[in-house]
């Protein structure tokens, strides 16, 4: 793939957007289609401008002429004119209907913990207005349109960690926002800074809504927290996976592993796409390498041969797990595509004019793929963490120097990287169980069966940071060998490997006495997340997928 620029996967709740210019300078139509991740990403973490579609608009306006022509009836209609969850069954008078959808919106707003991050809120809004302008909701255009105008003036809600259990919708996460736009509770500003939603809507120019009938409910109710994590994650695991393939290739020309086993042709015996994409990546990346070459011999025949016969599975199994992660990937994105297209609201207005309850809040879709691509993240990590290991161990890297230390037993060398990323991979495997299997009824046993997926989705964000930073460790430790193995000698290492190495030497010294570690992680994880060593290495090579 082509190595995108992105922020790192957890980045703070109170930060101003990071945003990439040309990223930026997009305009993003809601309502002519559906979304894309790219679109979700370019909104909610770079400041793409939105703009509702003409047809939208006119498709909102008729499906509220058809709640307006049910606020009269003596039938009850759920949302309309009754109350909510397990109190669906009391009539509310006409004249008590506003307050009843003001009373949603604030007694759902019971968030607890520590502010969400901004691109998480910036995405749930995004998507919330992507579901009113399907026109399915019922709600007035301005309910859509104020929602546009918040995202363009970069008002974000607060919005707290806890209080949704993935379904009826993300509750009070949504909840939270819609407070916003009625003028109430706190928001962060363009700049980042704290403010009373009231204050930064009239410095912004917006009018509060004044909401009518149903359209409280139409605020609250869908799976876009969840859905707008799991976009962000699939963005930034893609970068992640070929970064990973960069570090494997790395791993086995420092250790001297052979490139045999990811052949084109043993690869197709076992034919998953993404084992076929990662191998190839690996196959371009060790392509020339002096060092892959330095351990062969010429067989009977005259044809090169390694005389490495089985590397350990760290090394030769890489293209089967990394390419297992890929095609969970393609899994789950292909459900998020799903979702995207979705317009998810109870009840909702159907094309030919009724209004119907039904179950589309159910977050299971999502919620199981979220868990799922969290066990991916994990295995990854793991896998990387053991090639970091394999370095450290004088019995198995190779003739290395232990630890990769300058002077071992005076230095250290990386000892306590590979702590590090142990720590970090043990966590990743506790956020690799599953939420989506858990339940807690609430609303007096009316939702008596719950996704979870909220909790799934924020335990991915954790995943996806921390195999950034495994593979990270990786990286530092490769390219310490590689200068190690190819210090002062005929040997140097692949054009796609070499770059990477030449990249990290930009901000991490090479091999020499101990030093203060944890900066150069960090840059070394810095390079990791932007995708500059993706980036590094197909410019290299060229096309890495």
């Amino acid at each position: 793939m082509a190595a995108t620029t992105h922020s790192p996967a957890v980045p703070g709740a109170t930060a101003a957007l990071a945003t990439d210019p040309a990223r930026a300078a997009r305009v993003v139509v809601v309502g002519d289609g559906p979304l894309t991740i790219d679109d979700v990403v370019d909104v909610a973490r770079h400041g793409a401008r939105v703009r509702l579609a003409d047809a939208a608009v006119e498709a909102m306006a008729a499906s509220r002429a058809v709640v307006e022509g049910l606020a009269d009836d003596d039938r009850p209609h759920y949302g309309v004119s009754t109350g909510f969850g397990a109190l669906a069954r009391r009539h509310i008078p006409v004249e008590r209907r506003a307050q009843l959808q003001l009373s949603l919106v604030r007694s759902h707003a019971a968030g607890a913990g520590p502010e969400v991050e901004r691109e998480v809120v910036r995405a749930l809004q995004l998507l919330r207005l992507a579901t009113l302008a399907t026109g399915r909701t019922g709600a007035r255009p301005v309910v859509a349109q104020t929602y546009a105008a918040m995202l363009d003036a970069g008002i974000t809600p607060v919005v707290r960690e806890f209080g949704s259990l993935g379904c009826s919708g993300d509750l009070a996460p949504l909840a939270h926002v819609a407070l916003a736009a009625l003028g109430e509770g706190e928001v962060r500003d363009a700049t980042g800074a704290l403010a009373p939603a009231a204050d930064a809507l009239a410095a912004a120019g917006i009018s509060p809504l004044a909401l009518r009938e149903k359209e409280g409910l139409a605020l609250i109710n869908g799976t876009d927290g969840m859905l707008g994590m799991l976009a962000l994650a699939l963005h930034d695991l893609r970068s992640l996976l070929t970064t990973a393939d960069v570090a494997a290739a790395a791993s086995v020309e420092a250790l001297l592993g052979s490139d045999a086993p990811f052949a084109a042709d043993l690869i197709a015996l076992r034919p998953h796409p993404g084992q076929a994409a990662s191998a190839a990546n690996l196959r371009a990346l060790l392509d020339g390498s002096p060092v892959v070459a330095s351990h062969r011999t010429l067989d009977a025949e005259g044809r090169p041969e390694c005389t490495r016969v089985q590397d350990a599975y760290s090394l030769r199994c890489a293209p089967q797990v990394h390419g297992a992660a890929r095609d969970t990937l393609d899994h789950a994105a292909a459900v998020a595509r799903r979702e995207l297209a979705a317009a998810i609201d109870n009840p909702v207005v159907t094309v030919d004019g009724r209004v119907e309850s039904n179950g589309n809040f159910h977050g299971a879709p999502v919620a199981y793929v979220l868990d799922f691509v969290a066990i991916a993240a994990a295995d990854v990590a793991s896998m990387s963490e053991r090639r970091t290991d394999r370095f450290l161990d004088k019995a198995r890297n190779e003739g290395l120097p232990p630890f990769l230390a300058d002077d071992p037993g005076v230095d250290s060398g990386l000892m306590i990287a590979q702590y590090t990323a142990a720590g970090i991979v043990s966590e990743l495997k506790r956020l690799a169980v599953p939420s989506s299997v858990d339940s807690i009824p609430s609303s007096a046993m009316q939702e008596d069966h719950v996704s979870m997926g909220w909790a799934g989705a924020r335990k991915l964000r954790r995943a996806v940071d921390g195999l950034g930073r495994v593979v990270a460790i990786e990286l530092l430790t490769a390219t310490r060998a590689l200068d190690l193995r190819c210090d002062g000698g005929s040997l140097h290492p692949a054009r796609g490997t070499g770059a990477v190495r030449d990249l990290v030497r930009t901000v991490v010294d090479g091999p020499g006495p101990d030093r203060y570690l944890s900066p150069d992680i960090e840059a070394v994880t810095h390079l990791v997340t932007t995708g500059a060593v993706a980036a590094a290495a197909s410019g290299a090579v060229g096309y890495l997928a």
